[in-house]
């Protein structure tokens, strides 16, 4: 007879060996995910303990549309998300301070107003950092700071309102190409390529580009207050570029500095006592969209073929 010993299979008693096995698994996983989820929390829009500064960049044109992140290019948000998570900081109660860092040649007239609005209704201390470039609509934006800080060979000023036109009349001539517009009044195409303007419409848009400049340097001699130099700032209306030294020889920024420099003016203001940069809890608020899929082409597509052909408005 054969030595061999036969065991018999029991279903059941493998099934309660196997249960606890499972259920530690899955608590595992979950304190895992939790552990996770904890770090996240950290490195992007708030802190887990104490207060923090609240850390907006505001990188590239501004406009009123968002642009996609995709394998091609970085996408970055409108003015209308922009503003929507600017003006979000004020129910934040572990946010001490906002340091808004600009790094914008400007853009639409529209979109800079919606930012530079939000900017305007924080209860909070804000303290702007010019990085490489704060022209027009990116120093407008950063008008209502408490405090602005500039990087010595910043490129800023050129405070200004602009509107492109094209004018192809000449060329349409050449190649036999008439153009016929049936229109309900004299003005109602204005800003046709395919034809000459005329002087009163010529008047009538540097009106309303003159009104929007208004705007602005209203809005910047309102925010900047005594700290203005005249006659500099006057001087500067003419939309010239300027270095950072320039701008404060001209009041329009208060402090020659890095990001670290600013980074601890707007801890200070804050109420945030730190020895270095590196004491400051900082919340980083998300200013971009997420990448899209890899082979997601149609937002990028669009947002080739979505720039209006009617006259725009810009701060630049």
């Amino acid at each position: 007879m054969s030595d061999k010993k036969y065991i018999r299979h029991n279903p059941k008693k493998e099934k309660g060996i196997k249960f606890p096995y499972l259920v530690l698994a899955f608590l595992t996983l979950g304190f895992l995910a939790m552990i996770i989820s904890v770090f996240v929390s950290m490195a992007s829009e708030g802190p887990v303990f104490g207060e923090c500064v609240a850390v907006v960049e505001i990188n590239g044109e501004i406009t009123t549309q968002s642009s996609p992140t995709s394998m091609f290019a970085e996408g970055t948000y409108g003015s209308y998300e922009l503003s929507k998570r600017i003006n979000a900081l004020n129910g934040r109660d572990e946010v001490s301070s906002v340091l808004l860092v600009v790094n914008s040649p400007g853009g639409s007239v529209v979109a800079a107003d919606e930012i530079y609005r939000s900017v305007d209704s924080v209860e909070k201390p804000v303290v702007a950092y010019f990085r490489e470039t704060a022209a027009s609509g990116g120093y407008y934006i950063a008008a209502p700071a408490d405090y602005i800080v500039s990087e010595p060979n910043t490129l800023t000023g050129s405070l200004g309102t602009v509107m492109y036109l094209a004018e192809f009349s000449e060329l349409a001539k050449e190649l036999g190409i008439k153009d016929v517009v049936i229109k309900s009044g004299e003005m109602k195409d204005i800003g046709n390529p395919m034809r000459n303007m005329t002087e009163e419409e010529e008047a009538l848009l540097q009106e309303v580009v003159e009104e929007a400049f208004q705007h602005m340097k209203s809005n910047i001699e309102e925010q900047r207050g005594d700290s203005l130099v005249y006659p500099e700032f006057n001087e500067v209306l003419d939309g010239r570029v300027l270095s950072g030294r320039m701008a404060l020889e001209a009041g329009l920024v208060d402090e020659l500095g890095s990001r670290d420099d600013a980074l601890m003016k707007a801890a200070g203001l804050g109420g945030t006592e730190a020895a270095s940069p590196s004491d400051v809890e900082v919340c980083m608020i998300k200013t971009k969209p997420e990448a899209a899929g890899l082979f997601d082409m149609s937002s990028f597509i669009s947002s080739i073929f979505s720039e209006e052909q009617t006259p725009s408005l810009n701060y630049r």
